[in-house]
């Protein structure tokens, strides 16, 4: 079989951009990556050349080369051999000179969205065609971003002693008894898409003590509003021989080490975006629901202990602790059947949510660890202890006291990058509107 012309091109790259310096100058190299610019001077084309690590000036010349990329697209993909040269460029410390242009793929012309960003484009039509919004550097850093804040989580998990482990998306029971759960077949039997990870973690301390999972889960709430995702990622732990005060101090520890971590990593990003990252005050204010109402009251806003806090009651609570605080010690009923009671107030549970102002962040505290109790909780709720037998036998083997939390990532991102948006902090997000691409 004869070989073709891409099987014998050698796409190998011996830099990338971002390595590139002016002290490399007659140092030959080759890089790869899309054509952002091009203009025709005479006998001579300037190309801006951009890869996933920077973005350089490539100056060709000779009647082969520019033969090469005469009427070439922006955004199409090319391959350089030449030398590091001294540019006289103002946005540019150096150049390469192309000694050889090879065109690996050709963009059409014209683009669904501009990824330069110079023609703006809505949200809709950017998420249409996100695998070419992410050549611009705005919508790349918010990835960048993710990506280091998942480095962050895992590191100071571990270091605390967390094992990182994989729960099962496709369940048989409805989890935590919630509603809101995406059913299917799973062959000849009901199956739902988890909307959490909290009955498997629960049980995962009787043996491991102190997990973590960051994972997709899914509900099914018809929700349109800037922070809701019917696929969304959790970062979640449970730790055995932990109160909730003890994993409420994790979590915060967690969040400081993030931004501290992105603050100093990510600077270039930061650019892009036109934000600057700092780590936030210490320690997040703690706020028990008990108080929340009262000062809720004074500012007109009449509740009872017991009335669930509305959207725009955290809105006014987040006017008066901006930033992040915690509500704690919400009412028992208010919470779901695994979680604790106060011993000296049973009717107040030993739970929190980290907020960001309005925004709910995490939600987390002690879980019951006595069989009798968690069916009594259950009845009490108007959910069958039957539908739990498999999560319930492994309370008859010895579970520990345990606590733990589950953070929203999509959320944490939003903070983070200043982008009200969750949309935009997911790669391909998925929302009641949202199936493709």
């Amino acid at each position: 079989m004869k070989e073709s012309k891409d099987d014998l091109m050698d796409i190998k790259k011996t830099h990338d951009i971002g390595t590139l310096s002016p002290s490399m100058k007659g140092q030959k190299v080759v890089v790869g990556g899309w054509v952002e610019d091009l203009r025709e001077l005479g006998k001579l084309t300037f190309l801006t050349l951009r890869d996933v690590t920077g973005v350089s000036q490539i100056v060709v010349a000779g009647t082969e080369n520019l033969q090469q990329v005469k009427d070439l697209t922006r955004q199409s993909v090319v391959q350089i051999t030449g030398a590091v040269q001294e540019s006289k460029a103002r946005d540019f410390a150096y150049e390469i000179k192309a000694e050889k242009v090879e065109i690996l793929s050709r963009a059409i012309h014209p683009l669904p969205i501009d990824p330069l960003g110079r023609l703006e484009s809505g949200i809709d039509n950017r998420l249409n065609a996100r695998a070419l919004d992410l050549r611009n550097q705005k919508t790349a850093s918010i990835f960048k971003i993710r990506h280091n804040t998942l480095l962050c989580i895992r590191k100071v998990l571990t270091d605390r002693g967390f094992l990182e482990v994989n729960t099962p998306k496709i369940i048989g029971s409805a989890s935590e008894g919630g509603a809101n759960l995406f059913s299917l077949k799973y062959f000849d039997k009901q199956a739902y898409l988890a909307q959490s990870p909290q009955l498997y973690k629960e049980q995962l301390t009787l043996g491991l003590e102190r997990i973590f999972e960051i994972s997709s889960f899914y509900r099914a709430e018809k929700s349109h509003t800037v922070r809701h995702l019917t696929e969304f990622t959790s970062v979640d732990i449970e730790s055995a021989f932990m109160d909730y005060t003890d994993v409420m101090e994790i979590l915060e520890q967690l969040i400081v080490s993030v931004f501290e971590h992105v603050e100093k990593t990510c600077i270039q990003e930061q650019k892009n975006l036109g934000i600057e990252i700092r780590k936030p005050k210490t320690p997040f204010d703690r706020v028990t629901y008990r108080q929340a109402i009262e000062e809720l009251g004074k500012q007109g806003l009449a509740l009872s202990f017991g009335d669930d806090l509305l959207d725009s009651h955290l809105r006014k609570l987040g006017e008066i602790h901006p930033g992040f605080y915690f509500l704690t010690e919400w009412p028992l009923k208010l919470k779901p059947f695994y979680i604790h009671e106060k011993e000296d107030d049973i009717e107040v549970s030993k739970s929190f949510d980290l907020q960001y102002g309005y925004l709910e962040l995490s939600s987390g505290g002690r879980r019951l660890h006595d069989p009798v109790k968690i069916k009594a909780r259950l009845l009490e709720q108007g959910l069958d202890p039957v539908q739990f037998e498999d999560h319930l036998r492994a309370f008859d083997w010895g579970m520990p006291p345990h606590s733990g939390w589950g953070l929203g990532l999509d959320r944490l991102m939003t903070v983070l990058t200043q982008i009200d948006n969750v949309r935009e902090v997911v790669l391909y997000p998925r929302d009641p509107e949202r199936l493709f691409p």
